[in-house]
């Protein structure tokens, strides 16, 4: 993935005040700060101005390793309190705001931070000691123990000439070579291949450089024809010995970085034997023998397998085994691929040209075998195929331009007759000297991964074979770890490895539910949520918002206009009933359209509705989409959003029809916080109790970047950010989005400068507009950050702090001398594979409805980070299948979380999300920018279909409309 390289010397602008005082007390700079802004005449200071203290910011200190963590003396608050805690603080409309319109320059060799400069000098924050909040219980993790080996390792470097690229084809090679040489030249030692450069061995090679000639027959050829034979040079030479004592203090918990290199080889060794019995992709392994394929329609099929990865936990090595499963193209005589792909028979009739476009972009890159030449079985990959049908391909033969046709060219060199002439033939082979085989003559060849992107059908149906019951995942988990006999594996034999077949069973908590605060008009005025769910019956909004003038338009065939009406009209009861202000009466009658004439019938609906309230706002635009409406839902928010300012609720027709309480219910919990209501808040933060948000104005960040889909080369990644604007309640968001390069996952422009010709060096940025909206939403500037950044890779995470931390220090200088309020980042993850399974399946007391474990229950012993400050919450219901915890990896803590304190406020957060009256599974500000991100992409793709090709930059993302970037307009 193409990362942003950091420049040298860029973390010498960071400014890391210390945060000592923060442990105890208020920081007296911040008591005062809640008062005033120590800014001259009111105005923000010079962009880029810093203070100059060099203190060591004291992060951790003091914290005890033992369970428990950090105790307060405040026996009302708890563990989680500071003994100095302040209540919340009035808010002041009568505060000066940020100058954020104040230009100046960077000083760039300003010497102030003492935040590393590299990821050599940087260490993620350790964990402060253990969680005790929560019912304690036993749950079983797809973790098996791993012994350490006892036996040193060695690694060589591997040089194949000529040089092969294909991993299959070198393994291929050093197979062979093991073969012929392993009890003479290799000392009886069974090495470890990556596939590239590296080889593997416990105990020394006889020698230390040597050259090897390895003769490999190409088998492609069949059995009775002249076999091709090629010769390959293989130099092996050592490189380094691999100690795994740092490893195991590492493990141990004596070292806070463990041996990287130890762990890759102990990775690949016991995956060597996997990688010759099935086919890899990725650290997955799969095999059409491990369950029965399952069509997934149009030519896929999908084969099951499993993920495997060998991690560094507390309980010593683990390996994580995990149930997978993914499409292939199934291996079919291309004709009958063809026949599936179209849905109809091709034998009768030629292609049209939309026929053949799909082909084309079905087949290129795929590896087909051809079927006409008895048992010899070569192997080509298609690039394309020909516009023309076969019946009219014609070739040179010879240098005096004699030409052959393809059908001739078959019926005398193989005896074989084309009978599907009126068919295009496959271009094999290269561009520049492509070969013609008819489709009657080939078979697609087994093994190959689908990675374009699926449609509906074929994604409902996957995930239909995916979704697996709790208690039927662990046993397939633990039939796989068997069949694996990882004990019998001659590789593992030969390092030393030995692996557990018991499932790891963990200590866990449960935490407590949050109580819900609503409207004191309904006739519950507060909620305990019951296994991670709850309803809207006898309650109202917290903060209900008006809706005066909306309209609506219909783009469904089916849906008549009184059918319509009476939809609109029983939305706007239960919004009235959930405790908003509706008005019944739409602006103009509604307005039926095509959905292929979407924009002219948006701007219609909108100039005539601005006209009948002469020069009023439309407030409100509720759309009825067909139920399968292709590109019609993405045109819509683009043209409000970015171009007419509307606030829109899509509804499909399927729900016109039937319509429901429970669907109505969240369509205005939607409407609601649109239109900057808020649903619901944590009756914690309406009385100042949540530890480390309540005390000061605290603004919590939710991040992430979404990227392009495999196959898609030239459309750029989205990044979005999310804000809390309601401090102390954090409940409400505002988002910003934008597009930067191809891949990249640290976000560009958290913070940026540009020359301006009249104002010179201006400042802004995602994280900088944020905070001054958050500044004008509550009148107080954020004296706390919390970062939770979703989307980061184990590999990114160095990167991803050192940059992005660095961004959000420059935004806060900018906006203030000496402004610089303690980080805490943490990085969220769904991407992963540990499952937790309840410790006994029948015991319904410690599992929901699907036999999931409960929402809240949480880990951070034994199968967590060895010294590192992460957890999984599992902090919603199962619905179907098995339920994944988030991995939360907190990497930077300038704000002193105890354990129990981060994780009950993620948890409690998750009860927050304004869609819908359950708990989710991800802490709400990372869903939000997620939804974000997914939403801009809707934004940027009818310019990038238009183009077609990969730019030379990223264009920009067309602006949201003021009005809607205040709101949360993506839910």
């Amino acid at each position: 993935m193409p990362t942003r390289q950091i420049k040298e010397g860029v973390e010498q602008h960071l400014v890391v005040k210390p945060k000592s005082n923060l442990q105890n007390q208020m920081h007296p700079e911040a008591e005062k700060n809640l008062k005033t802004f120590p800014s001259e005449n009111g105005r923000s200071p010079p962009c880029g101005a810093h203070e100059t203290q060099h203190h060591q910011p004291h992060r951790n200190k003091g914290r005890r390793r033992g369970r428990g963590g950090r105790k307060s003396s405040d026996q009302e608050s708890g563990i989680f309190m500071r003994p100095n805690s302040r209540p919340c603080t009035q808010k002041s409309a009568d505060l000066p705001e940020f100058d954020c319109n104040k230009t100046s320059n960077l000083n760039e060799s300003s010497e102030m931070s003492s935040f590393p400069c590299s990821s050599k000098s940087l260490s993620f924050a350790p964990r402060p000691g253990y969680g005790q909040t929560g019912t304690v219980c036993m749950v079983k993790a797809n973790h098996f123990m791993a012994q350490l080996p006892d036996k040193d390792l060695n690694q060589y470097d591997v040089s194949i000439l000529p040089e092969v690229t294909s991993r299959a084809l070198n393994r291929a090679i050093m197979g062979e070579l093991v073969k012929r040489y392993k009890e003479s030249d290799l000392g009886s030692r069974l090495p470890a291949y990556d596939g590239r450069k590296c080889l593997f061995t416990a105990g020394e090679l006889p020698f230390v450089w040597k050259e090897f000639r390895i003769k490999l027959v190409d088998e492609e050829d069949g059995i009775n024809s002249l076999k091709r034979e090629r010769e390959y040079k293989v130099v092996i030479r050592f490189v380094a010995h691999v100690n795994l004592h740092h490893l195991g203090e590492f493990l141990a918990g004596k070292r806070v970085d463990g041996s990287q290199e130890a762990l890759q080889i102990l990775d690949i060794v016991l995956r060597e034997l996997s990688t010759k019995r099935y086919c890899p992709v990725g650290r997955s392994f799969f095999s059409p023998n491990i369950r029965k394929p399952q069509q997934l329609g149009e030519g896929l099929e999908s084969w099951c397998g499993f993920y495997q990865s060998i991690r560094p936990t507390q309980m010593g090595l683990s390996l994580n085994i995990d149930m997978a499963s993914a499409a292939f193209i199934e291996a079919l005589p291309v004709i009958d691929f063809v026949a599936q792909l179209l849905g109809k028979d091709v034998l009768s009739r030629p292609l049209s040209d939309s026929h053949h476009v799909k082909i084309k972009k079905a087949l290129r890159g795929v590896k087909v075998e051809v079927t006409h030449r008895g048992s010899v079985r070569r192997k080509y990959r298609v690039f394309g195929l020909t516009s023309q049908p076969t019946r009219e391909l014609v070739f040179p033969v010879d240098d005096d331009a004699n030409m052959k046709s393809v059908v001739e060219y078959f019926q005398e060199m193989y005896g074989f007759t084309i009978r599907l002439t009126h068919l295009p033939c496959l271009q094999v082979g290269n561009q520049k000297k492509a070969n013609y085989l008819p489709m009657e003559a080939c078979k697609i060849v087994e093994g190959q991964r689908y990675t374009k992107r699926l449609n509906e059908k074929q994604i409902t149906a996957l995930l239909k074979v995916t979704c697996q019951r709790p208690k039927d995942r662990e046993n397939d988990i633990l039939q796989t770890v068997h069949q694996n006999s990882y004990n019998q594996d001659p590789y593992a034999k030969e390092f030393g490895i030995r692996i557990s077949e018991k499932l790891a069973c963990v200590e866990a908590r449960v935490l407590p539910a949050p109580w819900l605060k609503y409207h004191d008009a309904g006739k519950e005025k507060d909620c305990l949520p019951q296994v991670g769910q709850w309803n809207m019956m006898n309650k109202k909004v917290i903060n209900g918002m008006s809706v005066s003038r909306w309209a609506c338009i219909n783009f469904s065939p089916s849906v008549k206009e009184s059918v319509a009406r009476g939809f609109c009209n029983e939305l706007a009861q239960m919004c009235q009933e959930s405790g908003m202000e509706f008005n019944p009466d739409l602006v103009i009658p509604i307005y039926t359209a095509k959905p292929e004439h979407v924009e002219k019938a948006l701007r219609h609906v909108y100039h005539v509705s601005m006209n009948r309230l002469k020069g009023n706002e439309l407030e409100l635009l509720l759309v009825i989409l067909p139920d399968n409406n292709g590109s019609l839902y993405g045109d819509i928010k683009r043209i409000c959003e970015t171009d007419l300012g509307l606030i829109s609720q899509c509804c499909l027709t399927k729900y016109v029809f039937k319509i429901s309480k429970q669907y109505l219910a969240n369509v205005s919990l939607k409407i609601n916080v649109k239109m900057g209501g808020r649903n619901t808040v944590l009756l914690d933060a309406i009385s100042c109790r949540i530890p480390l948000v309540s005390d000061i104005p605290t603004i919590i960040f939710g991040a992430d970047v979404t990227h392009p889909e495999n196959g898609e080369d030239s459309s750029p990644s989205i990044a979005a950010v999310v804000a809390s604007q309601d401090w102390p309640e954090v409940t409400k968001y505002a988002g910003l989005v934008c597009a930067q390069a191809h891949r990249q996952e640290l976000i560009q422009d958290l913070y940026k400068t540009w020359q301006d010709p009249v104002r010179g060096t201006v400042c802004g940025g995602m994280i900088r507009d944020l905070l001054v909206s958050f500044r004008k939403a509550t009148g107080q500037k954020p004296l706390r950050i919390i970062f939770y950044r979703d989307g980061v890779s184990e590999g990114q995470f160095y990167q991803v702090l050192l940059y992005e931390l660095d961004a959000i220090r420059k935004a806060c200088a900018s906006l203030e001398p000496n402004y610089q309020p303690p980080v805490t980042f943490i990085v969220v993850q769904k991407r992963h594979h540990t499952r937790l399974f309840a410790n006994n399946h029948r015991d319904r007391s410690t599992t929901d409805k699907s036999g999931n474990i409960l929402p809240g229950t949480v880990v951070d012993t034994k199968i967590c980070h060895p010294t590192e400050f992460d957890f999984y919450l599992c902090s919603h219901a199962g619905i179907q299948g098995t339920s994944r915890p988030a991995h939360y990896h907190v990497l930077w803590d300038e704000n002193n979380f105890t354990a129990d304190g981060i994780q009950s406020l993620t948890n409690n957060l998750c009860y927050t999300y304004a869609r819908c009256t359950r708990s989710v599974s991800i802490v709400p500000p990372a869903y939000y920018a997620h939804l974000a991100a997914f939403r801009a992409r809707f934004y940027v793709e009818p310019e990038m279909q238009e183009n077609g090709t990969k730019g030379t930059g990223v264009r920009p993302l067309p602006a949201l409309k003021d009005n809607v970037k205040r709101v949360m307009f993506y839910c």
